[in-house]
């Protein structure tokens, strides 16, 4: 049998062909692939430069090496494995922590933060790295389809509030938010061909036209104000920073590679369950992949990144998985990077807006979990399963936060670690046996 070549041999399909999914070695025509990048991007655009404005770091820099970073997942896994990544918000706590930042302006102790990040990184790929060496097949019997299916409903869950609390600000973000979400749902279902494919990029494309008229138009809300976009140059070149290793910083900041860990792995599962492949064989690339760009993202100034949720959702939602889809989402990201006027366009995307489109990302996270415990014939009545999943959904929907010192451990790392030592305490004992 022949080996497995390092990249796939991608086959053509016409994304207006609703038959089956668009799997990842499968590409689609030069313009839809192209559309379907740039709604990657919209996803991903409020938390990439929400997370670095949090920690005092430059946000074009952060979306600069976003793209470059997605770039580098994508070779390092011989695009196999569909994923944007964006900055992590793992790391805000520990920034804060390790510089004292006070919380407005640019961050001045950013060098001190970039030396703990790339040491994550560093730590990260190492782990993808024995990972490659030992093999995966230690994975499926970690995390067999019941707990797969808890984390990832954890994940959902876990950024519920998150969607919830955006919309939530006034009665009309309320209203315009749930408008939002009715919207690409009508558009996800009725619309014809190639639109239904571009829910996110087309709802939001409405929903911002429909709040321009109402809140710039009759004054029913707060203004877009576009004093930021007119202001922004058309071409610029990030700030780059070199990092400086200080032990106490890195102390504090290297230990968030355990949270990447968990998060790329739940992601690579979630994605394996919804295009009905096994994935593992690229958990140890998918890991190094993710170790590098953390590494030169740190090494340059920007934050240390993660695989995104609101890509995965966003992929649920199209049921496109072409990883040059991603490619095309990375180039572009590099752009936005580079030209300061469109960033800062993105950037007036309405809060409500914003909040509706994630309230429809994060819920098909969590709608995942179903499928997975549906198409794996999860037994509930079994109650070590019933355990595993209602403890870990808790943890994660409640964002419980695991404190060790100054490092936090956040909802979805407790959760996926969580369901693993239950589902496997539990097969130790009777009551993981029993029935309910």
């Amino acid at each position: 049998m022949a080996a497995e070549s390092y990249f796939p041999v991608w086959r053509a399909r016409d994304a207006t062909s609703e038959a089956t999914d668009v799997m990842p070695d499968e590409r689609l025509p030069a313009g839809q692939t192209v559309l379907l990048g740039f709604q990657h991007v919209v996803a991903m655009f409020g938390a990439t430069a929400l997370m670095p404005i949090l920690m005092g770091f430059d946000p074009n820099l952060a979306i600069f090496f976003s793209g470059i970073g997605t770039l580098i997942f994508f070779l390092a896994t011989g695009g196999r494995v569909p994923s944007y990544l964006g900055s992590s918000a793992a790391f805000v706590g520990v920034v804060i922590a390790a510089t004292g930042y006070a919380g407005a302006g640019p961050n001045p102790n950013i060098a001190v933060a970039l030396g703990g990040i790339v040491a994550a990184g560093l730590l990260y790929g190492l782990v993808g790295a024995v990972i490659g060496l030992v093999g995966y097949a230690w994975v499926e019997r970690v995390m067999p389809p019941v707990v797969t299916g808890a984390v990832v409903a954890a994940i959902g869950l876990n950024l519920a509030p998150i969607a919830t609390r955006i919309i939530s600000a006034s009665a009309f973000d309320t209203w315009f938010g749930l408008l939002t979400v009715v919207i690409v749902s009508v558009i996800t279902i009725y619309a014809p061909g190639l639109a239904r494919r571009l829910p996110i990029l087309i709802g939001a494309a409405l929903a911002y036209l429909l709040y321009l008229l109402l809140a710039n138009g009759f004054g029913l809300a707060k203004p877009i104000d576009f004093s930021a976009v007119m202001a922004a140059p058309w071409i610029g070149v990030p700030g780059f920073v070199a990092p400086v290793f200080d032990p106490k910083a890195i102390a504090l900041i290297a230990p968030v590679f355990v949270v990447l860990i968990a998060e790329n792995l739940g992601h690579i599962k979630a994605i394996g369950a919804m295009t009905s492949r096994n994935l593992d064989p690229y958990i140890a690339r998918a890991f190094l992949g993710d170790g590098l760009a953390t590494m030169l993202s740190g090494g340059l100034g920007g934050t240390g990144v993660t695989t995104y949720a609101e890509n995965m959702g966003v992929m649920a939602m199209t049921r496109i998985y072409s990883t040059l889809v991603f490619v095309v989402a990375g180039f572009t990201a590099i752009l936005f990077g580079l030209c300061p006027k469109f960033g800062a366009l993105i950037l007036t995307l309405p809060v409500p807006v914003i909040g509706g489109l994630s309230v429809v990302v994060f819920g098909l996270i969590a709608a995942t979990a179903g499928r997975i415990w549906v198409e794996n014939r999860v037994d509930f009545a079994n109650a070590r399963n019933l355990l595993t999943v209602g403890v870990a959904v808790v943890l994660g929907a409640g964002d419980l936060t695991l404190k060790f010192g100054s490092f936090a451990f956040g909802g979805i790392g407790t959760a996926t670690f969580g369901a693993i030592l239950i589902y496997h305490l539990l097969g130790m004992t009777r009551i993981g046996r029993a029935r309910v």
